[in-house]
């Protein structure tokens, strides 16, 4: 009896040994991959790259793991993403055209506000700005597999003053978000200036600038309620979709399964955040919501006006791909021609 208890014992022993070591071989085929993100949590995009790792998971069978950095907190460089990816010296990140003008201008002419003034005609363009992006990226040893299609939020003015024309601007003073836009503005005699978002609040509550050009659709999430009390749509947002990236080093590395998981997974979110990208409910949701708390939600923009506005835009979007060469130039004709 004693004889028979030890061999048991004996036998659960060598068994647990075994199931250690399959867990431990199991941890050591796991490959972790480092994902850069310069957005914050609390960012809806955000929800979708955590879905995105969990999609990677599953579709691997648990050999292959990306944990996402948000925020910046790895201590990149926005600006020098292109180069880390192409030396290696991160695996993945959340890559946005615009924020690499230093190392390939020309992507920050691939699209541009006013482009379209219909939400619809963002579909129609995705195709388009997918494969150039694909294409642009491939160039940097960097290879795409999917990403996030952007929601088309209401862009607005928020101004102090009840403004919805572009007459009603003249004298005004207005933030926006990049250099294109100042130029816009400047050929409708209208003052524009380059603010940060973090820096936007302050500007309007001290008086700096009168207006905001801003996502009306996202607006209560800085609090513009509590510094403009006017609101008045202009056109829908042509945002760039953000695409993941991975080293073309670190994707040698991978087998096949794990090339893909990530190519699946990547297409995955690409389909479902396309779908969701376009919705007239969630505006006029928001806009609710906006004057529940307090805002003057005006008139739209006349259509004249979204027209000279476009026009400025359309020729301020040319001039900044001429100035970054033929490629620039190349996307510009290539993209804009998609939304006439």
């Amino acid at each position: 009896m004693k004889r028979t208890v030890k061999i048991s014992v004996i036998a659960t022993a060598v068994a647990a040994c075994g199931l250690g070591f399959m867990a431990s071989a199991h941890a050591d085929a796991t490959k972790t991959l480092k994902f850069h993100s310069g957005l914050a949590q609390s960012r809806p995009e955000a929800e979708h790259i955590e879905h995105f790792a969990e999609l990677v998971k599953e579709k691997s069978s648990g050999t292959l793991k990306v944990d996402v950095y948000h925020a910046g907190s790895l201590g990149l460089k926005e600006a020098d993403m292109l180069r880390i990816l192409q030396a290696g010296m991160i695996d993945m990140a959340l890559m946005y055209g615009e924020y690499y003008k230093r190392d390939a201008p020309a992507l920050a002419s691939v699209y541009a506000q006013g482009a379209i003034t219909e939400s619809s005609q963002h579909l129609e363009v995705l195709p388009t700005l997918h494969s150039i992006y694909q294409k642009a990226y491939a160039n940097w040893g960097i290879k795409t597999v999917g990403g996030v299609v952007a929601p088309i939020f209401d862009v607005g003015l928020h101004c102090k003053e009840p403004i919805n024309t572009l007459e009603g601007l003249q004298g005004k003073k207005v933030r926006v978000w990049s250099g294109h836009l100042v130029d816009t503005f400047k050929k409708l005699n209208v003052s524009a200036q380059v603010i940060p978002q973090n820096d936007m609040y302050l500007a309007l509550q001290t008086g700096v600038v009168d207006c905001a050009y801003y996502l009306s659709t996202v607006a209560k999430t800085v609090s513009l309620q509590e510094v403009t009390e006017y609101e008045a749509y202009l056109h829908p947002w042509a945002a760039s979709p953000w695409m993941f990236g991975i080293s073309n080093k670190i994707w040698e590395t991978l087998d096949k399964q794990q090339q893909d998981a990530l190519i699946a997974a990547g297409n995955e979110v690409w389909n479902q955040t396309q779908s969701l990208s376009v919705d007239e409910q969630r505006e006029t949701t928001a806009r609710e919501e906006r004057v529940a708390m307090g805002i003057k939600v005006l008139p739209a923009f006349s259509a004249d006006d979204v027209q000279t506005f476009v026009q400025a835009a359309d020729q301020a979007w040319q001039e900044m791909a001429e100035k970054s060469g033929e490629e620039g130039l190349n996307y510009y004709q290539t993209v804009s021609l998609l939304t006439k």
